[in-house]
């Protein structure tokens, strides 16, 4: 457990300026004062993350949010209402309170009410708004645990406090309600499906853009570890020694992961399954397709760009 001295030594980190890399029910994120842009700064230079790549501002109520919005539509508090505090980032018109940096220079940014009890007293000691994205380099695999962190960026920032494995495990769904009709950005455990029926009206789904992306998480390749990844089927795995990460087991490897046959427990272990699969430095790791259905959307979005080439 986090002490109350560690928590208040990580809140006047933020205050000052500084680093704090925090567990969320996600994933770890790299937080930093949403309003300090200097502060900001820092984390696209820890990450070498790309200007076009916004950050998620993290809130600790609705009211904070709404502070930070421009316009908060009927649709942003009906989500917030039954998916808040949880793995829901939604964008709206900012303020200007919410420096440009932040949101890529963007006139929308997304925000976040995390469920982790860590981030959540974080944030309400800090008494601001942190953005927060994964605690690691740019397009690299996203840590869930504080030893993930460490291994990543350890040396580079201030403080990380050890909140425990997260529980979802991937990174939230994304969804613009900035300018009319919802888009989904980017897929998470909350589903199309789940969005849809709070709404009670058709939710698009984003597509690639041009320049600053509204989203995190749009770029071909992301979420990938430092090994070679394919998406295999029927166990047709490439030649020389690998890793493999199958539901139902098709072949032979030299290091070899059973994953859960629910989706939901898979998203939970899968970042895990590959730091580890990471960690035994061999030639590839392959990862068997996993069972197709719309419960299974994020899953397929992570290893597809963990999969892409660049």
């Amino acid at each position: 457990m986090i002490s109350k001295t560690e928590l208040e030594h990580a809140a006047r980190l933020l205050k000052e300026g500084q680093l704090v890399a925090i567990p969320t029910e996600t994933v770890y994120g790299l937080a930093a004062n949403a309003l300090n842009a200097e502060a900001v700064a820092r984390i696209y230079e820890v990450k070498g993350r790309p200007a076009s790549s916004p950050l998620i501002v993290h809130v600790a109520s609705v009211e904070m949010a709404r502070g930070l919005a421009r316009d908060w539509p009927e649709a942003a508090e009906a989500l917030a209402a039954r998916f808040w505090p949880g793995p829901l980032t939604l964008v709206v018109e900012r303020t200007e309170a919410v420096p440009g940096i932040v949101t890529a220079g963007l006139g929308t940014v997304g925000l976040r009410m995390p469920s982790h009890p860590i981030a959540l007293a974080l944030i309400r000691l800090a008494g601001v708004p942190v953005a927060a994205p994964s605690a690691n380099r740019f397009t690299e695999l996203s840590p869930t645990t504080a030893e993930h962190v460490r291994a990543s960026l350890g040396d580079r920032i201030e403080c990380i406090l050890d909140g425990g494995p997260c529980e979802v495990g991937i990174e939230s769904t994304v969804l613009s309600v900035a300018g009319g009709a919802p888009v989904l950005l980017r897929p998470g455990m909350i589903s199309h499906a789940q969005l849809e029926a709070v709404l009670g009206r058709t939710v698009a789904i984003g597509g690639a853009v041009e320049g600053a992306h509204p989203s995190p998480g749009m770029h071909e390749r992301h979420y990938a570890p430092r090994t070679t990844v394919y998406l295999v089927r029927n166990g047709q795995l490439p030649a020389g020694r690998g890793a493999y990460l199958y539901v139902d087991r098709r072949a032979e490897a030299e290091f070899a992961v059973a994953m859960p046959p629910d989706a939901v427990r898979y998203a939970q272990v899968l970042y895990e399954a590959l730091h580890r699969a990471d960690e035994a430095r061999l030639e590839w790791i392959a990862v068997e397709a996993p069972p197709d259905g719309a419960e299974w959307s994020a899953v397929h979005d992570r290893l597809r760009r963990a999969a892409t080439r660049e």
